[in-house]
Formats: structure tokens, C-alpha cells, sequence
């Protein structure tokens, strides 16, 4: 059973990069489709209960927001897996312009303010660095000290 936190800014790829890595084995955990934090909490209590492995598609920025999921899935018996997506401020801010429905740039660069890098420490089984490739696609990296 692994849990996947995905980590970065607004516009880094993540979305993006789950429909094309975790798509046909992970539900997708995220704020933006369940619209609730009662309704995310209960995704992923359900899914803790059932054993169905996980992607929490969100900005995770800071290691406070990301223990409460890392600390939940460890305590049911799930690995877990951290992406960390390398911020491009100007490229993020861009890709997000184009969606549907922009973050504000204010909330785009305040949430750039925020970002602390994740470490092993954490509780991560792995850890991975990302990065968007100039020809399309991503570069996946393990981060040093991952397994």
C-alpha cells in the first residue's frame, strides 16, 4: 500500500504528473475536485480503511501540513512517498494563467514564501526530486538519503 504526497507550487505540474504516473493505480486525493476539508479528510480515511493506495494532489508546502497525512497513512501500515516539485516562479505562474480557473499571483508567490523543501526525517519511505523537462515530460530524481 503507498501513500504519495505531492509537493510544490501552484502551476508546478503535479496534476499533471499524477494523471501520468498514478492515474490507473492511485485515487486522487484533492481539495480542488472534493471542494471540502470534511470531504478530503473522509477520502482519505477511506482510504486508509481500505488499503487503496493514494495521491494527495495538493500544494503541501510546509512540513506541519504534510505530517498530518504522512503520520496517518504510516500508522495504517502505508509507505510513503514524497515528490517534491522544483519551483520555476515565472513558469509556474504562466501554466497557472492557463488554467480554467487561475490562482491569483499573490497566492501563487505567497505560497512560494512558504515552501519548505521536504527531508527524509519526515517519515518518508522515498523521496524524489522533480523537475519539467524543456522537451515535455518529467525528469524523476531519488533525493539523497532516499531509498
Amino acid at each position: 500500500m503507498q501513500a504519495v504526497l505531492l509537493i510544490g507550487i501552484q502551476g508546478s505540474g503535479k496534476s499533471t504528473f499524477y494523471r501520468e504516473r498514478f492515474f490507473d493505480t492511485h485515487v486522487r486525493i484533492s481539495l480542488d475536485l472534493l471542494r471540502t476539508r470534511h470531504r478530503e479528510q473522509r477520502m482519505l480515511e477511506l482510504c486508509l480503511a481500505i488499503a487503496q493506495p493514494f495521491v494527495v494532489d495538493k500544494t503541501n508546502v510546509t512540513v506541519t501540513e504534510r505530517a498530518r497525512y504522512i503520520s496517518a497513512a504510516r500508522a495504517a501500515g502505508f509507505r510513503v512517498a514524497g515528490y517534491f516539485f522544483e519551483p520555476e516562479p515565472q513558469a509556474c505562474y504562466e501554466r497557472n494563467q492557463r488554467r480554467a480557473q487561475p490562482v491569483p499571483a499573490a497566492g501563487v508567490f505567497g505560497t512560494l514564501k512558504r515552501l519548505e523543501r521536504p527531508s527524509m526525517s519526515e517519515g518518508y519511505d522515498e523521496l524524489y526530486r522533480v523537475s519539467l523537462r524543456p522537451e515535455g515530460g518529467f525528469e524523476v530524481l531519488a533525493w539523497a538519503g532516499s531509498a
